[in-house]
């Protein structure tokens, strides 16, 4: 009896228990039905909510700033030249075979780079072989004008004793007939005339050698000079300092720098600087859209990437008349040189620097982000503006811009809320627009319609008619194969032609 008891209440104690693990299965799945719904419902309207941002208008002081990036040079430096002689002796390349790492101090004379002279070494031998060739010339010039003279010389005395001869002979014949003393005083001119054409001729060849002297002494000169330029041209190429500093690489014509193994300029043969770091200044670039609202004299705030924490101030000095296009970019840009005020040790050249141009600064002004402003059609400029629970399109009159707001001219006031992104359902709705825009908004541009075409019974052709038809053209086609609604409105079109 007791054991039937016992049973029976097993049985009744597994029912409970199933009875209960069942409400728990149901608690359990209700609650995640609601959460889903819940998260349906209301996480929904959050994420949308999330999803808008809104920004405010606001009035304050607004600066027009044209941010670029530049890099040091010093304002002042002194150029370490290679030979700047080499373009006159003909030599077109000169590489540079080893120079000192940059960055290093110098003293005034300590060496700096040295150059190959390969090709200076051929050219200096030519011009060695070709002086010793003018001067072989000379000599033997002046041994066949010495010789030359000689004989001339012998020959004068020769016709002179003659002279005197025949001088002799018409003396002693005064006592002869007298063509015997015809005959003596005809030899004596003969012979007196013959000294004195020998003695001019002599004069002649005298000036004529010592002109072809004077010729050739002038050639061995001119080679004579150029051997010496060139024996002391080859000693400079072992470049030295010209002052104490810092040694700095110059840069080529395609911007890298010139270092070991480059080839230098012969019209500049500049192989590095001196550069004074007293004075420095920002070599930058900027864009030709934004070039003309840059002058001389605006202040510019000067950031350094090497040191981050470190804020330069600075004045535009320079900008240039002429663009350029840079390497690897389409745009023109006009270079803008940047001092820097105040001297500061850690200035190295070629570092890189951000440069904030602020070319004017409007102290009292309504101005909003540009993300809220939107165009349409590129004449209409509208912001979605909320207005309580309610959001509308209003246009907007824009002035001058930055990086990252406008100024509002008209359409909004202080203290509005406008989207910064498009809020749904918006896109239809129609933009309120402000009167002081009238006659200033760009017209769309028309564009040109398209003929019509007409379809006319039994003739199985389009007429491109376009509205007149005295001036439609009959092409063939298919567009008479239209439904029946489409032939009646183009057969009553084509009697309006007829």
């Amino acid at each position: 009896m007791h054991f039937k008891w016992n049973r029976h209440e097993n049985c009744i104690i597994m029912k409970v228990n199933i009875i209960n693990r069942k409400r728990n299965i149901i608690i359990a799945g209700g609650t995640i039905l609601v959460l889903l719904l819940s998260y349906w419902i209301f996480g929904r309207s959050t994420d949308s909510e999330a999803s808008v941002i809104l920004g405010e208008v606001k009035r304050g002081q607004f600066r027009i700033e044209i941010e670029t990036t530049g890099e040091l040079e010093a304002k002042n430096s002194v150029k370490i030249q290679g030979p700047t002689t080499l373009r006159n002796f003909r030599i077109n390349n000169v590489t540079i075979q080893s120079i000192v790492d940059e960055g290093t101090r110098v003293k005034k004379g300590d060496w700096v780079a040295s150059l190959d002279p390969s090709e200076f070494r051929g050219r200096f031998d030519d011009k060695r072989l070709e002086l010793e060739g003018e001067q072989s010339e000379f000599n033997v010039l002046k041994l066949d004008t010495l010789l030359l003279l000689r004989e001339a010389r012998d020959q004068l005395i020769n016709l002179k004793y003659a002279v005197e001869e025949q001088k002799i002979v018409l003396e002693q014949s005064k006592f002869e007939p007298p063509a015997t003393i015809k005959q003596a005083e005809i030899d004596y001119e003969k012979a007196k005339r013959q000294y004195e054409q020998a003695l001019e001729n002599y004069k002649i060849k005298q000036r004529q050698n010592i002109e072809k002297t004077r010729e050739q002494y002038s050639d061995l000169r001119k080679v004579q000079n150029e051997y010496n330029q060139m024996d002391e041209l080859s000693r400079a190429f072992q470049i030295t300092a010209p002052e104490d500093g810092m040694v700095i690489y110059t840069k080529g014509w395609d911007g890298k720098p010139v270092k070991a193994g480059s080839q230098i300029n012969l019209w500049d043969p500049t192989v590095a600087t001196l550069p004074d770091l007293s004075t420095m200044i920002s070599k930058t670039y900027v864009n030709e859209v934004d070039v003309r609202t840059v002058r001389p004299g605006q202040p510019v705030e000067i950031g350094l990437d090497a040191y981050p924490d470190k804020k330069l101030r600075g004045v535009v000095t320079r900008v240039a008349n002429v663009g350029e296009q840079l390497a690897n970019s389409d745009a023109k840009v006009f270079q803008v040189d940047v001092e820097i005020k105040g001297s500061d040790e850690s200035l190295r050249p070629a570092m890189t620097t951000s440069n904030k141009i602020i070319a004017s600064v409007i102290n009292d002004a309504l101005f909003v982000s540009l993300e809220s402003l939107h165009s349409f059609a590129d004449s209409v400029t509208y912001v979605f503006k909320k207005v309580g629970g309610n959001t509308t399109k209003q246009e907007v009159m824009i002035g001058e811009t930055n990086a990252n707001d406008a100024i509002i001219l008209t359409g909004l006031s202080q203290g509005d809320v406008v989207y910064l992104s498009v809020p749904p359902g918006m896109d239809d709705e129609d933009v309120a627009l402000v009167p002081e825009m009238n006659g200033k908004r760009k017209k769309p541009e028309e564009t040109p319609s398209q003929p019509e075409e007409i379809f006319v019974p039994g003739d199985d052709q389009i007429i491109n008619g376009g509205g007149q038809g005295q001036r439609g053209r009959r092409e063939g086609g298919q567009g008479g194969r239209q439904g029946q609604g489409g032939a009646g409105q183009s057969r009553d079109n084509s009697r309006q032609l007829r």
